[in-house]
């Protein structure tokens, strides 16, 4: 299916999931307005949120097997399989971490129906990140998910911690947006255009980039990294995801990373591909976050704050994917963040249901004997551990793979090597959570009789346990769908940098 972006139709035929998602959060808001008071009215918000997913995730569907396409003419909106892969990412992210919220929010007593509204907004903003072929349109989706972040990192306002992590928070993505704004403005000052199709185009005709528009591809690799919290712009992660309600960590750890990491690839390879120099930055950044995140970890009792750190060293691992580039690169890059999104979601699911006030004191230690008294959590907490290791027989093992062979064949051996190196390091906090579930005793008697999910929280953990084991062992329509959205976003990247006869170049000096 060709879609036109001239045409008024194809237009909002290409926008369809993020029309959808758009008219449930209307709906939403119209019944948080209404009803608002009781648990009832919160269970039924987040069931509107989830039927709401679920209407997304069909759009989807329907343009990804219609293979919806643009054709003609500069379009601020992408139709590829990059788009639908990365969509389905986030879409499954904000589902289950509406099921994994359910009882949290009662249990903890916060009835605020406004939650699931921002849950929306926040997951509509990534896919305008995940759709956007204008560095506009990926600065409004990327402001519209952050602010939605915001204040979801804030919303238990009884507890000086999570309202100190909003402020945190708000600050520094205000700042790092700034610097994002800044690099945009730069870009658009050298090549009179923010549309990432024609900035490759001119790039490609001119050669020699100028330096406004090194400065400002610099500028915006920097806002992206305080996004992805890649070191050193990593310093809010760890006291932010500590002080946020644990799903909403869940949320930020793998949607909110999914979406930069997403907007990143397409902007880099679609509009800077002829650009040598990001390569040295990335390569770089990649080594600092991998041996960075890790060893902070290290270092980490408290579960919470060892899973920030840890995500950092995972933001590392996808940064080797996005320096290996091309379709390789970027079909690990969708594996491997399916894979995260996977098992990050299940352990934050297993550390809500185990602690309580926003599970920031829960350490290493107080999951001692959990395993004689809730074998079903332990298990299912064992598995995202490993997986995140990436063990054998789990999807880590297979994401983790796939990257090396993208980092080999592209010639980055030293990436590939510190990546194998610091997943070991990873051992020295994993494996311990593991130790003291199922090898120490219970610190107290009765220590983990509160700890249990609830129906659907369970059935969530379910999910991503199956996933997790299931792709680990059987990737093959994993690696396909990777396959053609790498190539779909690699194939669209070369064709942008062929520049059409009536384009005029205008990079400055």
């Amino acid at each position: 299916m060709n879609l036109d972006p001239a045409a008024y139709r194809d237009l909002l035929l290409a926008l369809l999931p993020e029309l959808v998602l758009t008219g449930w959060a209307l709906v939403l808001l119209l019944f948080v307005a209404w009803r608002h008071q009781t648990v009832r009215d919160l269970r039924m918000a987040g069931w509107l949120t989830l039927l709401g997913l679920l209407s997304t995730a069909v759009a989807i569907w329907w343009l990804w097997w219609n293979r919806a396409a643009i054709r003609g003419g500069v379009a601020m909106i992408a139709a590829d399989d990059f788009r639908w892969v990365a969509d389905w990412v986030f879409v499954g992210a904000a589902a289950l971490t509406v099921l994994v919220s359910f009882a949290y929010l009662e249990r903890e007593k916060l009835l605020a129906p406004e939650y699931y509204v921002l849950l929306v907004f926040g997951t509509l903003g990534m896919l305008l990140m995940a759709a956007g072929a204008d560095l506009m349109v990926i600065f409004l989706g990327l402001e519209l998910m952050s602010v939605a972040v915001y204040v979801l990192a804030g919303i238990d306002r009884r507890r000086a911690r999570s309202a100190e992590a909003a402020l945190k928070y708000f600050l520094l993505g205000a700042f790092a947006s700034g610097f994002l704004l800044y690099g945009i403005a730069l870009v658009y000052g050298a090549t009179g255009s923010t549309n990432l199709g024609l900035i490759g185009g001119q790039i490609s005709v001119t050669g020699r980039p100028s330096t406004m528009l090194l400065v400002g591809i610099a500028l915006l690799i920097v806002g992206f990294g305080f996004k992805i919290a890649a070191v050193p712009f990593h310093m809010w992660a760890p006291d932010v995801y500590d002080g946020a309600p644990t799903p909403v960590t869940g949320f930020m750890a793998t949607g909110v990373k999914a979406a930069a990491f997403a907007a990143l690839f397409r902007v880099l390879y679609q509009a800077f591909a002829h650009i040598p120099a990001w390569h040295d930055i990335l390569y770089w950044l990649a080594i600092v976050t991998m041996i960075g995140g890790n060893f902070f970890a290290l270092g980490q009792r408290s579960v919470k704050r060892m899973l920030a750190y840890s995500s950092v060293a995972h933001a590392g691992y996808l940064l080797v994917a996005v320096s290996a580039g091309g379709a390789a690169g970027t079909s690990a890059f969708l594996v491997y963040i399916v894979a995260y999104t996977l098992m990050t979601v299940g352990a934050f699911a297993v550390l809500a249901a185990k602690g309580r006030s926003g599970e920031s004191d829960v350490t290493i230690d107080d999951l001692s004997g959990l395993a004689t008294r809730r074998p079903w959590m332990s298990f299912a907490l064992a598995i995202c551990m490993l997986s995140l290791l990436g063990f054998p027989g789990t999807v880590g093992f297979i994401g983790k793979w796939y990257i090396l062979i993208a980092a080999t064949s592209g010639g980055q051996n030293l990436l590939a090597a510190i990546l194998v190196l610091t997943s070991v390091v990873s051992a020295g906090y994993y494996l311990p959570v593991i130790m003291a579930m199922y090898m120490k005793p219970e610190p107290i008697e009765g220590a983990h009789v509160d700890a249990r999910l609830d129906r659907w929280a369970r059935a969530a953990v379910t999910a991503v346990v199956v996933g997790i084991l299931l792709f680990g062992v059987w990737p093959n329509r994993l690696f396909d769908l990777a396959r053609a959205a790498g190539a779909s976003v690699v194939s669209e990247g070369a064709t942008a940098a062929e520049p059409s006869s009536g384009a005029k170049p205008v990079i400055g000096k």
